[in-house]
């Protein structure tokens, strides 16, 4: 959430983020008003608990006569300090229900508008020439079947659509990635961390996934659990209602972990292969870092995805997402989209984003620091970023390095990792 002392001093700001990112302006104005009426009701409960506790100590003193007026007064103030709480505690749901839905203040350098408004940053590799090497590339299922790494028609048998099966070398691959992404982010001083798939509501609504992402989130009614769909979600809750020191920070977690979403308005779109699915696996890499330090942070998560996809042999762009696009907790996201040959297109792999204090403020993680001899504790600011989204790196892989025989080179960053195996070869039917 973001910090009501903003909210209160520049509310234009807050509402020209609203009308950025495509959301509600009206919620600034209904959440300033609920606040008001929070603090007021605040106040009016101080004073009538003043007046109650001052006429406590007077009730003891007095005579008989005035003893009789004062307890008539205390049973009155009572009724009106209750009334007070109520109303009180009623201000506070109020207005905590409206900040949540609030979604952050994007940064001042993200390009305004949609899906389709992203600017371009950098381009990475060259784009293979398919038909000057004669031959029409094969998209990543085929390639999969033929290679008997991947499975779909026994997925949809077994779970539905957009389920799958990764088999023999297909199963090692994604073995191989993830070894590979793990021991890079290790390499790069992260905690490798092996997450809960499952969270209470609080993990789910403090990371921000029950707004406008809650469409896309498995909930499991009778025990009132949701299933991630990211290791973001543990990783961010994973010092929830903690104070960390200063000179712990920055604390750095790579996370692997399953990863379920109903892609819910999808359908129709990517549905040919494992290019969107509705389980799979990834490494994500997480960080609570200073306030001060959040920017700088973003950017070297990105140069870590880029090393990851420029080991991989990849030809990828790199793009400032538009303010439309961004999740409710994002300041600013950058992905890396990866150029897939039978599309025609470069599509999203990875994506870093910087949640500032969003995050931490609504998990309350907090840090503390010695500013000026004083020991002052603030919330801290949440970082992530995808390392490797298994699917869509293993059909970036396959389309991108196949051959014409229907065989797919092995990148050489993940060859020690297959046994050594420089191709993977179809298997004989």
């Amino acid at each position: 959430m973001i910090d009501l002392r903003l909210l209160r001093e520049d509310p234009d700001r807050v509402r020209a983020s609203q009308r950025a990112r495509g959301e509600d302006v009206a919620l600034v104005d209904a959440l300033l008003s609920a606040d008001e009426r929070r603090r007021s009701s605040g106040v009016r409960f101080d004073e009538l608990r003043s007046e109650q506790k001052a006429l406590g100590k007077l009730i003891p003193k007095a005579t008989p006569e005035e003893r009789a007026e004062l307890l008539q007064k205390a049973e009155q103030l009572k009724t009106d300090v209750k009334a007070a709480e109520a109303e009180q505690n009623d201000a506070d749901e109020t207005a905590r229900k409206l900040l949540l839905q609030l979604g952050n203040i994007v940064h001042t350098d993200v390009p305004v508008g949609g899906e389709e408004d992203f600017v371009v940053l950098e381009t990475h590799g060259t784009i293979r020439d398919f038909a000057a090497e004669g031959f029409e590339p094969k998209d990543h299922l085929e390639l999969g079947e033929a290679l008997g790494a991947i499975d779909v028609e026994r997925g949809a048998k077994v779970s539905g659509s957009r389920f799958y099966y990764l088999t023999g070398v297909g199963a090692l691959l994604e073995l191989a990635l993830v070894n590979a992404a793990i021991a890079q982010a290790t390499e790069a001083g992260f905690i490798p961390m092996l997450t809960p798939a499952l969270v209470r509501p609080r993990a789910m609504e403090g990371t921000g996934f029950l707004g406008q992402a809650a469409e896309n989130v498995y909930h499991l009614e009778k025990d009132d659990y949701y299933l991630v769909g990211t290791s973001e979600v543990p990783l961010a809750a994973y010092h929830m209602d903690e104070i960390i020191e200063a000179d712990k920070l920055p604390l750095r977690y790579a996370g692997f972990s399953p990863c379920f979403r109903r892609e819910a308005g999808t359908y129709g779109k990517d549905t040919r292969g494992i290019f969107r699915v509705h389980q799979f696996d990834k490494v994500e890499m997480f960080s609570y870092v200073a306030p001060e330090d959040a920017e700088a942070e973003h950017k070297r998560l990105l140069e870590w995805e880029k090393q990851w996809l420029t080991g991989l042999e990849l030809p990828f762009q790199v793009i400032d997402v538009a303010t439309g696009d961004l999740g409710a907790s994002a300041s600013r996201k950058f992905d890396c989209e990866a150029w897939i040959p039978t599309q025609g297109k470069y599509r999203e792999l990875t994506s870093a984003s910087n949640c500032d204090s969003f995050q931490a403020r609504r998990l309350s993680v907090r840090m503390r620091d010695d500013q000026g001899g004083k020991k002052v504790v603030q919330p801290l600011a949440t970082l992530n970023g995808t390392l490797c989204a298994v699917p869509r790196t293993i059909v970036a892989i396959l389309e991108n390095h196949q051959l014409a025989d229907g065989s797919v080179r092995v990148p050489e960053m993940l060859r020690p990792y297959l046994g050594g195996r420089e191709v993977l070869e179809p298997i004989a039917k």
